[in-house]
């Protein structure tokens, strides 16, 4: 019998393989991936942003049946004569303003303390995160009954260090209502202050402290020279972050307040939603969220483009 012999395995090098085709166009595994997080943002976010744009340019109101006509710029031209928008709009500043420092004021010095190596400091941590765990309208109505005038544990607590000889309408006083709100403003915020600039505190060279204490420099120079340089950037960040939301804010002073007494805590969010809740007009009240964002938007520009150019100084 003839036995066939078998082939000799190869000797020479397996054959390598091929690579992919390049793809002419994007992957569209990965679009189809980022399709259902493209969704919500673009219907709950994109839709409603260019839908009140357009509303901005017509005398839309409420009701059924109502016809809608563009009126172009109109609705700027009547909020450019509008007094009561101003006044909201100015005191919206004072309170962007007055709680975003005192927010970065408190955050600055709760994130040192917390930043020490301190007993039951995890507790601390988690204790100053309480206010920005809680929702807004429950954080006023907390804050209605720490005011309230006859039961409030504010009144009854300064009654009985001897600071007041009467009990204050906080709330409905025309002088205290806003710094009143002002103070909730800045306990609400200021939770998410403090866990950014500790968070940049710790990234903080311990080098350079060490070196700043050997050329005998004492601990608000080195706070000043070497803590502050180093978190520049973090508190630009966070700056811009809280003015923005704190001049949007409504649910809380809304709570609070809804504008008064006599609107002297009316923010322009505040007075843009009675526009259109109260009275109907949509198209004037979209109009006001536009030039609200408007003006933000420049303010936030100035204020960023003084601090990158002190930075590059």
């Amino acid at each position: 019998m003839t036995l066939t012999e078998a082939s000799p395995p190869p000797t020479g090098r397996a054959a390598a393989p091929r690579p992919p085709r390049p793809r002419g166009g994007p992957d569209r595994s990965a679009l189809s991936l980022m399709i259902p997080a493209l969704v919500p943002v673009v219907l709950f976010s994109v839709a409603p942003l260019v839908y009140g744009i357009y509303l901005a340019f017509t005398d839309a109101r409420a009701g059924i049946g109502i016809e809608t006509s563009f009126v172009f710029f109109d609705n700027f031209a009547h909020l450019l004569a509008d007094g009561e928008f101003w006044l909201s709009f100015r005191i919206g500043l004072i309170w962007a303003v007055s709680v975003t420092a005192l927010q970065f004021a408190a955050g600055m010095g709760l994130a040192l303390l917390l930043n020490q190596d301190l007993r039951l400091r995890w507790l601390a941590r988690t204790l100053a995160m309480i206010p920005w765990a809680m929702p807004p309208v429950i954080i006023g109505l907390m804050w209605k009954l720490v005011y309230h005038p006859e039961a409030g544990i504010l009144n009854a607590t300064l009654m009985d260090l001897g600071i007041i000889s009467e009990n204050l309408d906080w709330l409905n006083d025309f002088a205290l209502a806003l710094p009143a709100i002002i103070a909730v403003g800045v306990w609400t915020g200021m939770p998410q202050t403090t866990i950014v600039l500790l968070a940049g505190l710790q990234n903080v060279s311990k080098e350079l402290h060490e070196a700043a204490e050997m050329d005998g420099a004492g601990v608000w120079r080195r706070f000043t020279q070497v803590t502050l340089p180093q978190l520049r950037t973090v508190i630009i960040a966070i700056t811009s972050l809280n003015f923005v939301w704190n001049m949007n804010e409504f649910a809380l002073v809304y709570v609070l307040t809804q504008g008064g007494p006599g609107g002297q805590t009316r923010l322009p969010m505040l007075y843009a939603y009675e526009e259109a809740f109260r009275y109907g007009f949509f198209g004037y009240a979209s109009a006001m969220g536009v030039a609200i964002v408007i003006v933000v938007l420049a303010v936030l520009g100035l204020y960023l483009r003084r601090q990158l150019k002190e930075a590059e100084a």
